[in-house]
């Protein structure tokens, strides 16, 4: 049968020990895998999206709100998935003022499981597995430490992840566009191997690719993708605009390597997806 996403198989020229990727339609159906995807593979700051559905979950289930204390004063658990509470990237020191400036901050994440735990008097990784991991069948996704950085999964695991984004069973639909929607818009910071921004959006958990030059999408990715990367030498887009999904796992940390592979490549597949 002919591939449908035959751009998938050029991870096979990435220069990593192992890659494997897969394309998920928004309607949750399989356009295309290539590589082992049940291999599992640290997830780095891929993470984060997982994270921030379970605190999701638990906002709706009526555990936690959006807009209560959390993390550093004046802070809230929406500035703490925005990425705007203050706190510096790795290290439990305020930077600047509540909603005031794009500060990436895996300490902010952290928090952020405290916060969920101490609310549920569950454990954070407990408390993911129950509300996202095993309804989805995410079997082979654990989370191995912290919130921000921690999880191992398989690509097959994160097509089950981004058909729910696309099209939510877990979630109300119009609490996942608030997650993919810009919050405290215009504020600039640096994106992780990228460089200042301005502006910087970001939504709840999830990165916003908006103007943002450069970035680890595509010049053909539309301004509404949203999603995320990893130091792992992973990713994960959701592009609303050409209602597919893209999930890429490697074996070989983030650096110039994936600053040159993965734009063209993440090109090639929605030229794929638009003569479907």
């Amino acid at each position: 049968m002919e591939s449908s996403v035959p751009s998938l198989a050029s991870i096979e020229n990435w220069p990593v020990p192992t890659a494997a990727a897969a394309v998920v339609r928004a309607d949750g159906t399989l356009a295309e895998s290539y590589g082992p995807t049940g291999q599992r593979f640290p997830l780095a700051s891929v993470t984060k999206p997982l994270a921030a559905y379970a605190v999701l979950v638990a906002y709706e289930e009526g555990a936690l709100d959006l807009d209560e204390p959390a993390g550093p004063e004046g802070a809230t658990v929406r500035h703490l998935l925005a990425h705007t509470s203050g706190l510096a990237f790795d290290e439990n020191r305020v930077m600047a003022a509540p909603g005031t400036r794009r500060i990436y901050s895996n300490t902010g994440f952290e928090a952020l499981g405290d916060h969920l735990a101490k609310a549920t008097d569950i454990p954070f990784a407990e408390y993911l597995h129950q509300a996202v991991l095993e309804p989805l069948g995410m079997t082979s996704t654990s989370l191995e430490g912290s919130p921000a950085k921690d999880g191992v999964s398989t690509v097959d695991d994160l097509v089950r992840f981004a058909a729910e984004v696309q099209a939510p069973r877990l979630l109300d639909p119009r609490t996942v566009l608030d997650a993919m929607s810009v919050a405290y818009p215009g504020l600039t910071g640096i994106l992780p191997g990228y460089g200042h921004q301005r502006p910087n959006d970001w939504g709840l958990g999830f990165e916003i690719r908006d103007g943002k030059s450069p970035h680890w999408t595509g010049a053909l990715s539309s301004p509404r993708t949203f999603g995320h990367f990893g130091q792992s030498g992973t990713f994960l887009w959701i592009d609303p605009d050409a209602r597919a999904a893209c999930v890429a796992l490697t074996d070989r940390p983030f650096g110039a390597w994936a600053v040159e592979a993965w734009p063209p490549f993440t090109d090639a597949v929605l030229a794929d997806l638009r003569t479907v």
